[in-house]
């Protein structure tokens, strides 16, 4: 898998636009991705150095729409962090 197939979008939330201030980032990741494969792929997609990769699978939803009953999709969610040395990811241009 290329790194731009591996990450597929930040996850901005008030929780974890609060964790950046850690040098923590959540993305949202591939579901067949591994913490290796999203290691790389962040390195080489940002140009920083990560210390750590948690990796948690979020169950989809069961949503209705009156008598009809479905589900969101699942989806991984990787929550990256930089090492002190390494540079910030900028998210939003300022």
């Amino acid at each position: 898998m290329e790194a731009r197939d591996i990450i597929l979008r930040p996850v901005i939330t008030e929780a974890s636009m609060g964790a950046m201030d850690a040098r923590k980032y959540t993305f949202d990741v591939n579901v067949n991705a591994d913490k290796t494969q999203v290691r790389r792929a962040v390195e080489e997609i940002f140009d920083v150095k990560v210390q750590n990769v948690n990796i948690m699978n979020v169950r989809g939803k069961q949503k209705r729409v009156g008598q009809y009953v479905g589900t969101t999709r699942r989806r991984r969610k990787a929550i990256v962090t930089l090492t002190a040395d390494s540079k910030e990811i900028t998210i939003f241009e300022n």
